[in-house]
């Protein structure tokens, strides 16, 4: 409708990419070509990897729908669990599981470019050769000319490769039941169908001229389950792929798209000669601007430019943060992430609330929400790989978001035995090193490195021995309520309101004498509220100086003694009878020694720049502040031991 408010068209698209094609969204603009895409388009990559969520679907379904490439034809190979299953139960006897699973891979590659050069050169050539006759043949005699089904052509294959295939098409009369194995004779009918393909793509001699069949294979996750059946699977898909690339040359380009942490996992004799066909998908913020931007067009209008969607559609700025830094910080980098955050933004402000336009509550409120989806999202995307990763969450629940190896191996080491009992299975992996390796490699924690957090996908790099400290990482803090770098708890005054001005114009214009501040109780309370006041600035220069300790603890901490300081800049002395300064300064000395327990308790203090220097400060001016409330004296004539 014409005059329905942009808010309500504004959508930046679906989770998956699937939808996204058929809702025509990701069709009409809302594809950010990336790396990926460029990289498998050019068949300049075989191997793209990416965790959940990264948009290695989104590259393979533009890749299917893109006129883009010069390619012939387009074969997407999705296995379902029925397929999956057939692959892992396949065996031949005299070959290992991964070249028995690559050798069903390279009968299913060999059947679909078999398919497309029959096509083809019925729909682009005049005349066909004889190889290509024979290919049609053999289709028809193995039960492959018709059909779409993955798992048919799965079970089809493993039949013949079990026992026999026909290969009569290619002039192989009788069954080639001489061979020493199983395996071998399913290993050399296979050869004569892959020289056959083979023979017809270089019998029409029209690669260059029509371009290559581009075969591509997504979806390998729904059919992992991380047993030695599924390794054999994608170990023997890799092979397969490499083999049939090398024969068929530009007539076939293979890409498959792999789950990061399924590719990771993998560990076979050949795998550094995949380095040079991997690409992985990494996620920038600058990139999801553009990607939030893309979409923001393709569903509200092209019209729409980053000032308008951040500055008139969302707020310019979230708890003083820049909004899309703020969103996406607090996503992890990837599109699956920052789409459902920013869809979710617009779906509590306009149907929650009825605006029309985000706001900033919006976004806080859709922060929480969104915190608690991934939290759970996290743990189920791992569930196969750790599935004891939900019952680690409360070794950080309300405590500070950064943590130090020491810190943790006190809380693990009082949970770690319940994990065991329930998790038997993974008792080897239910070490102090061993979750630490877990929860940075999903991307939960992040490690400190000199002066950064280095979060997966940042650095290859896995966490080090010899690495204390850590992150958890922003997306999963507000569901966890560990907002705050440590658990400092908060200043609370004993008065609730105060109105005063002249005596800090008399403390900081020195007008008090010391005779004066031994005579006068108004007097006395000025000189308390000067040595509070000194004891604040001497923590906080402290804590400036402390460089070991992490950013985000330093200004926590600071935070906390400025709180202190807001407080002794509205002490009502004399103004009001019933207000007790000395009270407040205990209050003060009590806090100061909570801050330092806290501090030492977060295994932060790490050298002469780290937490326990602050500790000490503290707890000296803690004791500075008791001595000048009970009235005791320096023996130079100074107050408070100052």
């Amino acid at each position: 409708m014409a005059d329905e408010p942009v808010l309500a068209r504004l959508h930046f698209g679906r989770e998956d990419a699937e939808r996204d094609v058929t809702e025509g969204l990701l069709l009409r603009g809302g594809f950010l070509p990336n790396a990926a895409y460029r990289a498998a388009l050019t068949g300049r990559k075989m191997l793209i990897i990416g965790r959940k969520g990264s948009g290695k679907s989104a590259v393979c379904m533009q890749l299917m729908a893109d006129g883009a490439g010069g390619y012939t034809g387009r074969v997407l190979v999705t296995p379902d669990e029925a397929a999956g299953e057939e692959i892992r139960r396949f065996e031949l006897q005299g070959l290992p599981g991964d070249s028995a699973k690559a050798l069903i891979w390279r009968y299913v590659f060999a059947v679909h470019a078999a398919r497309h050069v029959v096509a083809h050169a019925k729909a682009a050539h005049r005349k066909r050769p004889g190889s290509v006759k024979a290919l049609a043949r053999f289709l028809k005699q193995n039960g492959e000319s018709g059909g779409d089904r993955l798992v048919d052509r799965l079970a089809q294959g493993a039949r013949g490769l079990q026992t026999s295939l026909s290969l009569e098409a290619f002039g192989v009369k009788a069954a080639m039941d001489l061979a020493p194995s199983e395996g071998a004779q399913a290993s050399r009918q296979l050869e004569v169908v892959e020289q056959g393909v083979a023979q017809a793509f270089a019998d029409l001699g029209c690669d260059a001229v029509h371009g290559p069949l581009l075969l591509m294979v997504d979806q390998l996750e729904q059919v992992w389950s991380a047993d030695a059946d599924s390794i054999s699977m994608v170990i023997g898909l890799l092979l397969a792929a490499k083999h049939a690339s090398a024969l068929y040359r530009g007539c076939v380009r293979f890409v498959l798209f792999l789950r990061a942490d399924i590719y990771d996992s993998l560990a076979f004799g050949e795998a550094d000669k995949y380095r040079g066909d991997e690409l992985r998908i990494a996620w920038t913020e600058q990139a999801l601007r553009d990607l939030a931007l893309a979409r923001a067009r393709a569903s509200a209008g092209a019209e729409v430019s980053a000032e308008w969607l951040w500055g008139e559609m969302f707020p310019r700025t979230v708890a003083g943060e820049e909004t899309p830094s703020y969103l996406f910080r607090r996503c992890l980098p990837r599109p699956r992430d920052a789409i459902q955050f920013l869809n979710l933004c617009q779906t509590i402000a306009w149907e929650q609330y009825g605006r029309e336009r985000i706001t900033e509550a919006d976004v806080r409120e859709a922060s929480l929400r969104f915190s608690q989806w991934k939290v759970q999202d996290l743990a189920a995307e791992y569930l196969v790989a750790h599935p004891f990763l939900r019952s680690l969450y409360p070794l950080f629940q309300n405590n500070g978001y950064v943590v130090t190896r020491a810190a943790l191996g006190v809380r693990f080491d009082a949970a770690v035995e319940s994990l065991r009992e329930v998790f038997p299975a993974y008792a080897g992996a239910l070490t102090l090193p061993g979750i630490i390796d877990v929860l940075h490699s999903v991307g939960f924690l992040g490690v400190r490195r000199g002066n950064d957090v280095v979060f997966v996908g940042d650095d290859d790099l896995p966490v080090q021995p010899h690495e204390k400290e850590f992150h958890v990482h922003p997306c999963f803090r507000a569901a966890l309520n560990a907002t705050s770098a440590i658990d400092l708890q908060h200043f609370e005054p004993h008065h609730d309101s105060y109105d005063f001005v002249a005596l800090n114009t008399h403390v900081a214009q020195g007008t008090y004498g010391l005779g004066s501040l031994r005579n006068s109780v108004s007097d006395r309370d000025a000189r308390l509220v000067a040595q509070l006041r000194r004891s604040c600035h001497s923590i906080l220069a402290q804590t400036g100086r402390a460089v070991s300790l992490t950013q985000d603890a330093r200004v926590e901490v600071t935070q906390r003694i400025n709180r202190v300081l807001d407080e002794v800049n509205g002490i009502p002395v004399g103004a009001a009878p019933a207000y007790d300064v000395d009270d407040q300064l205990l209050t003060a000395a009590h806090y100061f020694d909570s801050l330092a327990a806290q501090l030492l308790a977060s295994g932060l203090d790490e050298g002469p720049g780290g937490a326990g220097p602050v500790a000490r400060r503290l707890t000296d001016e803690a004791r500075r502040l008791r001595r000048a409330a009970g009235g005791s004296y320096g023996g130079d004539g100074s107050s408070g031991g100052l």
